[in-house]
């Protein structure tokens, strides 16, 4: 949201400096009925709390791969701007064998166990609740979390131009990602501070990414994320649209 902000985890301080009670991620899931609201200092303490897991519980070092085997949810947002503040590699739906550490949501656990390094499980309930017993091989997130720190700082610099982001098979360094979010926003109908942005697209694309989580932040906008969007009528999509004030949508 400045001139100076390099990568993804500087946009999100940014935001935070200009209006932490802001709305900044919304999010929808219509298979269950959830809603989550998060403002952006309630986001940003999330995503401390995530950075310092895995700078401090999983030894995540700079240039780790992280492989985010998770669906578009506020909880995987909260895990990307964790990677961009410590400086570790999100490789969304990435080969667990390739990658250093692991984040699985249901439906992923199997396919997590190539990874030879930490395993954390997201059961992905509404409010984030923990599992009646984790998966075998996984710590459980919603269990982990709690107890960590609520600000953080990188035992080392992030250098924006080091590798921050792979989706789809592309590569992208912190400051590409903000680059291309930035000229991405008016295409999406993201004019600036205000902007609230419906996306019902996957996180598997880069598209799909930049709508629900790196566009609105770049400008200050924010997002109402929406999973299985397509359990709702047009008649209650239109209510939602008013009631949530969006200005814009991506499906």
């Amino acid at each position: 949201m400045t001139a100076t902000d390099r990568t993804p985890a500087d946009l999100l301080r940014s935001a935070l400096a200009a209006d932490p009670a802001r709305p900044l991620v919304t999010f929808y899931d219509d298979a269950t009925g959830e809603r989550v609201e998060l403002s952006v200092a309630t986001f940003a303490n999330w995503v401390a709390k995530t950075a310092n897991l895995l700078q401090g519980e999983l030894a995540a070092e700079p240039g780790d791969r992280v492989a985010l085997l998770l669906p578009a949810h506020w909880q995987t947002a909260a895990w990307l701007l964790a990677c961009s503040s410590a400086g570790v590699l999100a490789d969304v739906g990435g080969d667990p064998a390739a990658a250093d550490h692991v984040v699985a949501g249901p439906g992923r656990f199997e396919e997590g166990l190539a990874c030879r390094g930490e395993r954390i499980a997201l059961s992905l309930a509404p409010l984030g609740r923990r599992f009646p017993t984790p998966p075998a091989g996984y710590a459980d997130y919603a269990v982990e979390v709690p107890s960590q720190g609520d600000r953080f700082q990188p035992y080392a610099p992030v250098d924006p131009e080091e590798p921050a982001l792979i989706v789809a098979g592309s590569e992208y360094t912190g400051a590409e990602v903000v680059e291309r979010a930035r000229a991405a926003a008016p295409g999406l109908g993201l004019t600036g501070p205000g902007s609230r942005l419906l996306s019902a697209l996957p996180y598997e694309t880069w598209e799909g990414i930049c709508a629900g989580l790196y566009a609105p932040l770049a400008v200050g906008g924010s997002v109402v994320l929406c999973r299985n969007l397509d359990r709702l009528g047009e008649d209650a999509l239109a209510r939602r649209i008013e009631s949530e004030q969006v200005t814009a949508t991506a499906r």
